[in-house]
């Protein structure tokens, strides 16, 4: 049973980042065998199980302080000297001697781009190798030594890229230099986003976690900081737990009333850290039917070096497989269906509880104080503890739990609008006049080079989209249904004319339920499609899709999402690819 009170006082630790990034060989479609990327940096618990943690970005000049060029130099003969102990041949490509504007890309798709407009004005490198995946990728410290040489610096950001790519590159980048996020700035030069809607369709809440807002003017956040949220007290009955089912069925537990909550480290073993304005998935198990509360506090960390400063702390309440009028809270709002977040507000500060009914994203919730809502666990989320020694923490195989379950298995920390912009060539030509005002910004004496290169791009980019537009207007209606690998051709479907029948996963770094195959299956048989499209640096994931298609009948093409390789080096080329793809595959 549990019954504490908080403990006073923290000092939450951090982990170390991790130094290694393994670069996905996309090979042929249904070919290549299983594999994965690095993971989460964690730390271990005092019982032993393993802890999702974030760790620290490597070391390098932080936002918005003050960085000599002797420091550049010994941060640089810091990363020199690390590299070849790792017996790293080949240098980085940007260096500190070079006569050329110095460029840092978090993708290959913003390289090209940069480099189409930079010409031979710029050198520009990626963070995330051609093959890999942008969602997964862990930088290494060559990316590291790179981000420091950078005069200007490209992300996508809209929480696309893995967050230790963002604290990387905001950890190291020089104060003096200039960074701009795409997605996010692109708006200005008429890029057209798309919310990112999630309809879980769950017959109990889901409940999530938020952090809600920049935190730029309240706190002086940025990208780059971290938001706290820890559990430091628990009532009820029985025990409570809240865990991430990870990738492969892996548990990953973050808060756990049956071991205590430990003021001493700063509740660091029952903490989750999330970027600014993102949320995370998470189920909820309660060992015992009654009335719970647990007590979570919230901090923001601005950077690596800034002592955490407090959100505020709330109660919330649970009835577990009882009435929720048995909590004793008249006029509570009841949240029993639909999408609802604990949110840490980092615009107005202190936690609340977000709720929308109707299971939509961040846009469709409304805001509700801790101690006027009740969470309802019903009697029908009663199941059973499943086996599996990653499940040993709830208690033994076969008992009774009750739980509200994850709605999308796998990590899954993202924003409110669909990241993928450049799947609409519009789009991407928004990006392409940023990228172009931004290094006459940084180097007025290019501006003539800069204008000329972007004006033939922009050009091309135009042939581009109406050649996508005309090549997909070929496909007969009845099969412009597009199935891919994981959700991120939205822009592709609004753009031109397509529709979205399914995917396997929402995320490329979620693993598909039996209820997810099922419906998948079920959409195959009932649609007819004649293909399905896999993204090559996603064949390690692509079992599902490829045996499925396999049980259909319907074949299996290639299709480009975030990411180059051997075949497709360029954007222009991805594009045409895809439609030309599209058009073969779908009867066009």
């Amino acid at each position: 049973m549990i019954g504490r009170r908080p403990d006073a006082g923290w000092d939450a630790g951090q982990g170390n980042a991790q130094d290694s990034g393994r670069k996905a060989d996309p090979g042929h479609v249904g070919q290549e065998p299983a594999g994965q990327g690095s993971g989460p940096v964690s730390v271990r618990s005092k019982t032993g199980r393993a802890r999702r943690g974030r760790g620290s970005a490597p070391p390098g000049p932080r936002p918005g302080g003050r960085a000599t060029r002797r420091a550049r130099s010994v941060a640089v003969a810091v990363f020199s000297g690390a590299l070849l102990l790792s017996g790293c041949a080949s240098p980085p490509i940007l260096t500190a001697g070079s006569d050329r504007l110095q460029v840092v890309t978090t993708t290959g798709l913003l390289r090209d781009l940069v480099s189409q407009v930079g010409g031979d004005r710029v050198d520009v490198v990626s963070i995330v190798p051609d093959g890999a995946d942008p969602h997964t990728w862990e930088p290494t410290l060559r990316d590291s030594r790179d981000v420091v040489y950078a005069d200007v610096a490209f992300s996508n950001y809209a929480l696309l890229e893995e967050h230790n790519i963002i604290r990387t590159l905001d950890a190291n980048l020089r104060p003096e230099a200039v960074q701009v996020s795409l997605a996010e700035e692109a708006v200005k030069y008429a890029a057209e986003i798309i919310p990112l809607v999630e309809n879980v369709n769950l017959d109990t809440v889901w409940l999530g976690l938020r952090a809600r807002g920049d935190g730029a003017a309240r706190y002086g956040a940025d990208r780059a900081s971290q938001v706290l949220l820890s559990a430091t007290a628990a009532t009820g009955p029985g025990e409570v737990f809240a865990y991430l089912t990870g990738t492969f069925g892996d548990t990953e537990v973050y808060f756990d009333s049956s071991d205590g909550f430990d003021s001493s480290n700063g509740y660091r073993d029952d903490t989750v850290a999330l970027p600014p304005d993102a949320h995370t998935h998470l189920s909820w198990a309660f060992t015992q039917p009654g009335v719970y509360t647990i007590t979570l506090a919230a901090r923001i960390q601005v950077d690596d070096t800034a002592r955490p400063q407090e959100l505020g702390q709330a109660t919330f309440t649970f009835a577990v497989g009882v009435s929720p009028a048995a909590a004793g809270r008249p006029g509570a709002v009841i949240l029993n269906q639909g999408h609802a977040d604990l949110t840490a507000n980092l615009d107005d500060g202190g936690l609340e509880v977000r709720y929308d009914p109707a299971g939509g994203g961040e846009h469709g919730q409304t805001a509700h104080r801790p101690d006027q809502v009740v969470i309802e666990v019903p009697a029908k989320a009663q199941s059973e503890i499943p086996g599996g020694g990653q499940f040993a923490f709830l208690g033994r195989p076969g008992q009774p739990i009750y739980q509200l379950p994850q709605a999308v298995l796998g990590q899954h920390v993202h924003g409110e609008i669909d990241p993928h912009l450049w799947q609409d060539v519009r789009n991407a030509m928004a990006y392409v006049n940023l990228i172009r005002d931004t290094l006459i910004g940084v180097d007025p004496a290019g501006a003539r080079a800069y204008v000329a290169n972007a004006s033939a791009y922009l050009a091309r980019l135009e042939e581009t989209d109406d050649y996508v537009r005309a090549t997909i207007a070929t496909i007969p209606e009845a099969n412009r249904y597009l199935i891919t690998t994981h959700d991120a051709f939205g822009y592709l479907a609004h753009a031109y004319d397509l529709r979205i029948a399914g995917f396997v996963t929402p995320n490329p770094a979620s693993e598909p339920s039996l209820a997810d195959r099922r419906k998948l299956s079920q959409t195959l048989r009932t649609l007819g499609v004649p293909a399905v499209f896999l993204e090559p640096n996603q064949i390690a994931r692509s079992s599902v899709l490829t045996e499925l298609a396999a049980e259909q009948g319907v074949a299996v093409c290639r299709i480009y999402g975030d990411s180059f390789d051997d075949r497709v080096r360029g954007y222009i080329e991805m594009m045409r690819f895809n439609a030309d793809s599209l058009r073969s595959c779908l009867g066009g």
